[in-house]
């Protein structure tokens, strides 16, 4: 259930950042804007931050950061490097879009990493980044690519995405009104499933809200 994921999350959080993660956000994080060419003055939202492992490396790139995440226990570490680093241009929010809370502001670029396989209507997220971004606004997503079910261990109350089909998303983006820039996978985890090693790879979409 929705209430039993947002909890593990909150659990979760203080042990969020191990090296394994550090390291493939620090990747992630240069894959999202790569090829873009995105002026540092714009706003920018990351959707679904977790403890801010992305958004950080971006504390020198743009000059206002929001961070949203619907786990107030990531939410807590997030403000906590915030303040223990003394950083003045991010602000986060502990927001559910999936029950209709929203930031009033819009933004010029949202993205995402390893949220969308959590959230069911994956239409009606996009919807929402289309009405939240400004004029010709960017979006940018990294998640999984399909996969067979394993990436999530079963006692994590998972009830989202097993991974997600590119052309389907992207069809799903241009009918809503975005522009599709890229669409490719890029980078692949290794996780030991029963003992296994499998590889899960990644990809990244870029999109741009269609200039009308």
């Amino acid at each position: 259930s929705k209430i039993g994921e947002c909890m593990s999350f909150d659990l979760r959080a203080k042990n969020w950042d191990t090296e394994d993660r550090v390291t493939r956000a620090k990747e992630i994080s240069e894959e999202i804007i790569r090829g873009l060419n995105l002026p540092k003055e714009i706003s920018v939202m990351e959707f679904g931050c977790g403890t801010g492992l992305v958004s950080f490396n971006y504390k020198d790139i743009f000059d206002k950061i929001t961070l949203i995440d619907s786990s107030q226990g990531m939410i807590d570490e997030v403000n906590q490097k915030i303040k223990s680093e003394d950083i003045k241009n991010m602000e986060s929010f502990c927001m559910d879009f999936t029950k209709g809370e929203r930031p009033d502001e819009k933004f010029d670029f949202i993205y995402n990493s390893m949220v969308l396989h959590h959230i069911s209507d994956t239409k009606a997220i996009f919807f929402d980044f289309y009405k939240r971004l400004n004029k010709n606004g960017l979006l940018s997503i990294v998640d999984l690519d399909t996969e067979d079910g394993n990436f999530h261990p079963k006692d994590h109350n998972f009830d989202g995405h097993k991974g997600f089909n590119q052309e389907e998303l992207t069809d799903m983006l241009i009918d809503i009104g975005f522009e599709i820039i890229e669409s490719k996978s890029f980078y692949s985890i290794e996780k030991l499933v029963n003992g296994e090693k499998k590889n899960y790879s990644l990809f990244t979409i870029k999109a741009q809200k269609y200039k009308k």
